[in-house]
Parts: C-alpha cells; structure tokens; sequence
C-alpha cells in the first residue's frame, strides 16, 4: 500500500461517518513521522475529526507524541485540547509553540477555555489567557472565580438573549446585525429590565413565526433556571430529568451571567457514571494514560483497605481452626457461601450506588427498596440453598452438612442484599462518596457473617 492509498483509507473511513481511529491509521501516522514526512502527515491528519486525533495522540507514547506535534508544526484545532484526556493536555500544550497554542486557545467558546485552563498553575494560566481577547478574558476570569465543579465554571458567557417585549422580527433583525454569535445555540433567552431571564425560545419558533408576533408568546414550557454556585451533578440532574436543552444561569441577585447547553450537561453526566463505575471498583479516576506511579497511588490505598478486610474474614476463620481441621470439607465448602454472599452484595451495591446518583433512592422509598433486597437475597438464597444442599450431600455424602451449607447460604444472601443497599445510603447520610467507599464495607460484612454462618453452624451442629 503506497502513501496515496493510506490517505485515501483514511478519508474514505471519515466519509462514511465511522470515525473510530483504525490500527492501520495510527500506523500510517506513526510512519510518516518517522520519515519526516510533513506533507504526508498533513494529508492524514487533515481528514480526522479532533475528537480522532485526540484519541490518536493519547494512544500513542510520549516521544511519539512530541515528534508527531513538532513535525505537524501547523494549525492545531482547538477542540483536540478540549477532548484530550488532563493527564497528558499539559505535555500537548507545552509541546505547541505559543503562537500555534494561542491561536488554538482563541478559536473556543469560554466554556472550554475554563474547563482547559482551570487545573494549570497559575503562570500556565497566564499564558493562556494573554493570548485572549480582552473581553474573552474578563469572561474566562470572571468564571474562574466560581468554584470548581460548580454551575460557573462549566457555563459559557456567549449568551444570546433578547428583552422580554420583543417580537419575533426585532430578534431576528437583532441576530443578523451581531458581528459574533456563539458557533452554537439552541434558545434566544429572554430578559426583564433586571436582565433577570423570564423564558426560552427556540429557534425553530422564532423562524417559524410572524414577525409581528411577540417573543414572550413563544417561550417554552419548561424553563429552569440555574444559579451559578450550584453544583455540576445537580445541573447534570437537571438536564436529564427535564429533558432541557438549555438553561440560563444567574448570579446571587438574579441577573442572567451565562448559559449552559445540553453537550456540557451530559458531560458532566458521562463522567459521574464513569466515576462511579471507576470507585465501585477502586481505582479512582485513573486513565490508560496515566503513568505507572500515578496509577499506583491512586489503586494502593483500596487494596490496603481490603487486605485490612481480608484480615478480619481470617480472624473469623481462626476462631474455628478446631472445626476444621476436623471437618476438612468445611475448608472445601466455605469459600463458596463468602463468594455467593459478595457477588449479591455488589448487585444490591451497584444498583444502590446508581440510584443514589440519580436521586431515584431517596428517604421516602429507601425502606421500600431495602425490603426489596432483602427478599430478593432471600428468595435467591432459597434456591441456591437448595442447589448446594444437594451438592454437599452428593459431594460429601453427609446430609447434615448439606442442611448447613444451604442455611449459611441463606443467612448470607439475605444480609448480602441488606447491606447492599442500607450500607451506601448511611454513607452517603454521613456526608461521604457511597461509590468509593461501600465496596469494601460490603465485602467485609459478607464475608464475615458467611464465614460465621457457616462454620459457627457447623462447629454446633457436626461437632
């Protein structure tokens, strides 16, 4: 295959709408860097959408990255910083040139500056925004002056808005004559005297009507409107529980400072889904881009704690070394019931954990939902009772161990289940992450009392 036929793969693959980065891409990329062939790898980066070439330069490693962005040594799309994973946007930008850097910087709504700058130092800020202009960077200043993960700094301050007493014709007049207008917008907000805003308006039902008709006669339903301190997840709820689009964001007096739009919202949504799946399993918020030691310390203090819950399942067991060093088979037996016991732990964990999320748990059902688990774990318990109780006698050839077995099986499954779901909403009653810290809580509650329940009847019953 010649370097024609790689650019022609690489433009036929963003034609037909499958932007997913293609091994073959990234080669063809990596080979032309290694050429110092600029004119080719302009032909092949060219086509990518910046959401491709961001996930092209995460998957490559840091030499290769630094030799690609050099030799490309061109205009660099702005949206590439916006999608790059934070743990190697700071190696990217300190890559560019800053005249290259600049220019990138100066192509995004202010949304995106905050989100890119709001984590660098304060000199990495600077020289962010001194290639702004004047007026962008009151805003991005402005904004940086909320507090992180807060409604202010995930708003953008390009808000297109039109006083309440307006007809559709005014507005329309109003937009053609504007210079610059935000690259996208879904409502023209409308304002009172107090630039407090009243309502939306779509923009199909502002071309769609009269111009003669006024704005306020059109505005939509459901309109929400968000206060600036208020915190991203709630804004995140907001978006989806109301199916908005849009939102106006105020200050403390009321006064219309920004807007948030639904790609920003969902965002935020994707990432807390993404969190939560990343600390049910205890590793944080850990990247595939995240150097060795990073990683390290992020996973180190979890697998910690769980040695610390490994050591409380032992002491249980040593309390019985008697029974089993009689009763060989309890050994055999006893990891089964811990297992079957966590596994229903963290079904009733997950679904607790994303429900607290999506404020579907809440104090006016939880002892509904508790009730719930508990029957579930017991019904379930029943059935796999009756499953080991068989394998223990068939296995074992002793009835009663059977009869154990399927009770401990039970006993576990029903607390697996209560735990489950009671254990993350105390935590997060008591003010902390129930995603982060419920697993291991979880896991120790189901292994001691399997354990407990399985050798304590057996110390009582076979002995």
């Amino acid at each position: 295959m010649n370097d024609t036929d790689l650019v022609s793969d690489v433009r036929i693959g963003a034609q037909e709408g499958d932007y997913q980065l293609e091994r073959a891409s990234v080669s063809a990329v990596l080979g032309a860097v290694d050429r110092g062939d600029q004119g080719l790898l302009t032909m092949l980066m060219d086509p990518l959408h910046p959401a491709d070439i961001a996930d092209l330069l995460e998957q490559i490693s840091a030499p290769e990255r630094r030799d690609l962005i050099r030799l490309y040594d061109r205009e660099f799309d702005g949206e590439i910083l916006s999608e790059l994973d934070e743990s190697i946007r700071d190696e990217v930008m300190a890559i560019l040139r800053p005249e290259v850097l600049a220019d990138a910087v100066r192509e995004l709504e202010s949304d995106d500056v905050v989100d890119l700058i709001e984590d660098l130092t304060l000199v990495q800020q600077d020289v962010i925004l001194d290639a702004l202009d004047d007026s962008d960077r009151i805003a991005v200043e402005q904004s940086l002056t909320y507090p992180e993960k807060s409604a202010g700094r995930l708003m953008q301050r390009e808000v297109v808005m039109a006083p309440e007493h307006w007809t559709v014709g005014q507005a329309i007049d109003y937009l053609r004559a504007q210079e610059t207008l935000p690259e996208q917008f879904y409502h023209v907000t409308l304002v009172d005297p107090r630039f407090k805003p009243v309502g939306n308006v779509t923009l199909g039902k502002l071309m769609g009507s009269k111009r003669e008709t006024l704005l306020w006669e059109l505005t939509e339903a459901v309109f929400q409107i968000i206060p600036a301190m208020q915190s991203e997840s709630e804004v995140a709820y907001a978006f989806n529980q109301y199916h908005l689009i849009s939102a106006p964001v105020v200050d403390e007096d009321e006064r219309l400072v920004g807007v948030i739009t639904i790609d920003d919202a969902m965002i935020v949504l994707d990432e807390g889904h993404e969190e939560d799946i990343l600390r049910l399993a205890g590793v944080g918020e850990g990247s595939l881009s995240d150097r060795v030691i990073n990683t390290t310390k992020q996973r180190l203090p979890w697998l910690a704690v769980n040695l610390v819950t490994a050591i409380a399942a032992s002491l249980v067991i040593a309390q019985f070394e008697a029974a089993i060093t009689q009763i060989v088979a309890l050994a055999v037996l006893m990891p089964i019931v811990a297992s079957m016991g966590g596994n229903a732990g963290t079904q009733s964990l997950t679904v607790a954990v994303r429900a607290i999320a999506t404020k579907d748990l809440t104090s006016s059902n939880m002892w509904r939902v508790i009730r719930r688990e508990v029957f579930v774990g017991l019904i379930n318990g029943l059935v796999f009772a009756l499953i080991m109780g068989v394998v223990g006698l068939i296995w074992f050839g002793s009835p009663t161990l059977g009869y154990v077995i399927a009770a401990a099986m039970v006993i576990n499954m029903v607390v697996a289940g209560l735990a489950g779901t009671a254990i993350p909403v105390l935590l997060e009653k008591f003010g902390f992450d129930p995603a982060l810290a419920s697993g291991a809580f979880v896991t120790t509650v189901t292994d001691v009392v399997g354990f407990f329940a399985f050798l304590g009847l057996a110390a009582l019953v076979l002995l």
